[in-house]
């Protein structure tokens, strides 16, 4: 638990420092208002990056997460020019419901068929892409033709923080609860931890990585509407390559992809530092391949830090077995 907090402490004294830096060359980024329009900004990473958490919490990986969101926005932006009398909680569930159900579709092949996760996602995100095209063929949906209240929805401003910035707080707040503190989030550590060890306490490995990949898939549609609302413009190639940014996340976040280490607040902290470099370095003249460097280096920075940590961990295992004989 130590290692833990001090992974997320390290994250934070980052961010910090990140916004000291920038704040030096251009002081009004961290004007209060700016620091909500970037946190805004990142709710769609923040949300991805919970549901991604808790599929590489089981020892899995979706890369099919982007993909779902554009397929899931682009049938809310269809339905919505095609009936736009329908109200945005009917969206909404739509959204969360078509996203199950390709997370379904990902856990069932996992679960069933045996099939690598990395296998199934990759397959699967080329799919979505590819039903977007057979939809739309190749067409956009623009602005002028949502309707008003489809686009209002996340941008709706709640306290001063629009809703969409809402919604990552909540889902936030919901998946600390389970994690924490439901038989279900126990599974997924324990899957994670030591999936042999797991079937003797009674729990299905299978299904339990089946139910993660539904979580996931769920907030990719939810996130799907959420993207296609604010930005006003659905088409095939929307957030392409966005699952990268959010596996990316993920690791900053302190998350082993070897499974079984993973918090909540991790998962936040990692899209945060993400989206405070993706809004930061432009606004100081960083050019575009250093952005890309800066981030790279610090995803491999933070797996460099995750698997000391892990072997750190191992040692004191051993230690404390040899001590027990």
């Amino acid at each position: 638990m130590t290692l833990l907090k001090s992974r997320e402490a390290i994250l934070v004294g980052a961010i910090l420092l990140l916004l000291a830096l920038v704040a030096s060359r251009f002081p009004g980024f961290v004007t209060p208002s700016n620091l909500v329009a970037v946190f805004t900004d990142t709710a769609p990473l923040i949300i991805l990056a919970l549901g991604q958490m808790v599929v590489i919490l089981t020892r899995s990986i979706d890369l099919s997460v982007a993909a779902n969101l554009a397929l899931t926005g682009m049938v809310c932006a269809l339905i919505n020019v095609a009936f736009p009398g329908v109200p945005v909680p009917v969206l909404v569930a739509l959204a969360l419901g078509l996203g199950a159900l390709m997370g379904a579709i990902n856990g069932f092949l996992v679960w069933k068929l045996t099939i690598p996760p990395i296998v199934v996602t990759l397959g699967t995100m080329t799919i979505f892409r590819g039903i977007i095209f057979l939809l739309t063929n190749g067409s956009w949906v623009n602005s002028h033709q949502m309707s008003s209240a489809f686009k209002a929805f996340p941008r709706e401003n709640i306290l001063g923080l629009p809703l969409l910035g809402w919604i990552a707080v909540i889902v936030t707040l919901i998946l600390g609860l389970v994690m924490s503190r439901t038989t279900l989030g126990r599974a997924f550590f324990a899957v994670g931890g030591n999936p042999h060890a797991a079937v003797y306490t009674g729990i299905n490995v299978g299904r339990t990585q089946f139910l993660a990949f539904v979580i996931s898939g769920m907030l990719a549609g939810l996130t799907g509407y959420l993207w296609v609302a604010r930005y006003a413009v659905a088409y095939v190639d929307i957030a392409g390559g966005f699952e990268l940014d959010v596996v990316a996340a993920c690791v900053i976040g302190g998350i082993s992809i070897a499974g079984g280490v993973a918090t909540v607040a991790g998962a936040v902290l990692g899209a945060l530092f993400l989206g405070i470099i993706k809004n930061a370095l432009p606004v100081i003249d960083v050019s575009p391949f250093w952005q890309l460097a800066i981030s790279g280096a610090a995803i491999i920075i933070a797996v460099t830090f995750n698997s000391r940590a892990g072997r750190s961990k191992g040692r004191v295992i051993l230690k404390s077995a040899e001590h027990a004989q």
